[in-house]
């Protein structure tokens, strides 16, 4: 098992490696040349700039049981489909039972967009955000550990 960051425009990847940290587990942050990620106990790969080349990458890397940290619906139900369990920057573990309403209310606002409707972004990131993620993340944790025993390191 180990752990995947779509390290692209998220708010919790020095948090979640402090928690993998914590755990014993080693991180691989994955971002594209436009990003400069570096924390210790983390192994940086660093992939071109371009649509969607470091969702590949990292659906490449993924294995079942390994822990995706993203915020990307799509790159979520590529990491459902390899068995991995993919969890949001707000703690949200994605699913089968949920990834397909997720997708459509991405593939809807898009069609609002392409229309040039307007929608309101998200608003500021809160505490409360980080500490659900950070408890959705620690439980994650422990639920593979007590599954596999130690981390492979």
């Amino acid at each position: 098992m180990k752990i995947l960051i779509d390290a692209d425009g998220c708010p919790v990847v020095g948090l979640a490696v402090e928690l993998a940290n914590s755990f014993g587990v080693c991180c691989t942050i994955l971002c594209d040349t436009s990003h400069t990620i570096s924390y210790p106990g983390a192994q940086t790969k660093v992939y071109d700039k371009g649509a969607d080349s470091v969702d590949f990458a990292l659906v490449n890397q993924v294995e079942p049981g390994d822990i995706v940290v993203t915020q990307d619906y799509g790159l979520a139900a590529m990491c459902l489909s390899r068995r991995a369990i993919p969890i949001s920057q707000n703690g949200l573990i994605y699913s089968d039972e949920n990834i397909d309403s997720l997708l459509l209310s991405r593939h809807t606002a898009k069609r609002i967009r392409n229309a040039r409707g307007r929608l309101k972004g998200p608003p500021k990131r809160t505490p409360e955000q980080d500490d659900a993620f950070a408890q959705a993340f620690k439980q994650l944790l422990w639920q593979q550990k007590n599954l596999h025993g130690n981390f492979p390191i």
